[in-house]
């Protein structure tokens, strides 16, 4: 099971990709579209053209995960744009709130690190 914890470097493409790609096909966008390691530990994300689904893209240390998940109903409510970058970093709560098919502009998150008295 994949846990999206505030340590995990997030990078979500702009741009959808073709949905038939496999695990090969998806490591090979990291590597030439996005210019970035795939077996480094960062959580790649990537939407359909549709907007109604979205895959995740990670190496654990032991294996590739590739995760897909089609919305049941709807579409995507935001996803980042830009023509300057193929990758648009993320925290991993915003991740989070866009797998649940939601806007992380709208949403308030407490800071990931908090001094103790």
């Amino acid at each position: 099971m994949i846990q999206l914890t505030p340590q995990m470097r997030v990078l979500v493409a702009v741009d959808h990709i073709d949905f038939r790609k496999g695990l090969d096909g998806i490591a090979a966008v990291c590597r030439g579209r996005l210019a970035e390691d795939p077996f480094s530990g960062t959580v790649f994300a990537f939407r359909n053209r549709s907007g109604t689904a979205v895959r995740l893209f990670v190496f654990d240390g032991t294996g590739s995960w590739l995760i897909h998940k089609r919305f049941s109903e709807g579409k995507l409510r935001w996803w980042p744009t830009g023509s300057d970058a193929a990758a648009h970093p993320l925290a991993a709560q915003e991740l989070a709130v866009i797998l649940y098919a939601g806007d992380p502009r709208l949403a308030s998150f407490s800071p990931d690190w908090r001094k103790l008295a």
